[in-house]
């Protein structure tokens, strides 16, 4: 579980949801509404509680004996996150593969990574390219390769209205994006195909 994000102040998110409200015509005061600002400022707490946090971290702490140099794929982690755009959901399942340069982390380690990152006012495209950077980055690893695949309900909701719409973005880092067999196998065990070039 993520720690509430400490500098989201919620008295002030309580107001702004308040003149929302009775900017909608509706009364701020009405049984079913008293509570509604402050439960929203709980929830944006929650909900943005990566932005304070550095993903970094978490993979601080690792196995440096270890000498596995093939390939770790962690499939399906579910997420949420806040599209930045409309300020409503979209949620999903990441995938998360990469190969070691003598440095492995607990698998658990890279859910939290998506989970920090994806708790921030996001757009998939750059979520999926961050959750590859901070691996790649902070394992030094020889190669990264991150799918997503998400609903949006700023899509499905409201606009064009598709239910079932799935956005699916990928970020290829190392060999990954270098050997066509490394990204390849990575596409392959996630029962996907590679449509990438190059």
């Amino acid at each position: 579980m993520i720690a509430e994000n400490k500098l989201i102040d919620q008295d002030r998110i309580t107001k702004a949801v308040e003149e929302i409200i009775a900017a909608i015509g509706e009364n701020p005061g009405r049984e079913g509404l008293v509570n509604t600002p402050s439960r929203i400022a709980e929830l944006y707490a929650e909900v943005f509680s990566g932005l304070d946090q550095d993903p970094r971290e978490i993979l601080a702490v690792g196995f440096e004996e270890e000498e596995h140099e093939e390939m770790v794929v962690l499939k399906d982690i579910p997420f949420y996150s806040m599209c930045e755009h409309h300020f409503l959901p979209f949620h999903g399942l990441a995938h998360v593969g990469y190969i070691p340069a003598g440095r492995l982390v607990g698998i658990s380690k890279l859910a939290r990574v998506v989970e920090v990152l994806a708790r921030r006012p996001q757009l998939q495209e750059r979520l999926t390219g961050e959750i590859a950077d901070t691996i790649m980055e902070a394992l030094n690893a020889r190669g990264v390769g991150v799918v997503i695949e998400a609903e949006h309900l700023c899509m499905t909701m409201r606009g064009i209205r598709k239910p079932g719409s799935r956005l699916v973005t990928s970020a290829n880092r190392g060999i990954f994006r270098s050997y066509p067999a490394t990204r390849a196998e990575f596409f392959s065990i996630l029962g996907m195909a590679d449509t990438s070039r190059g």
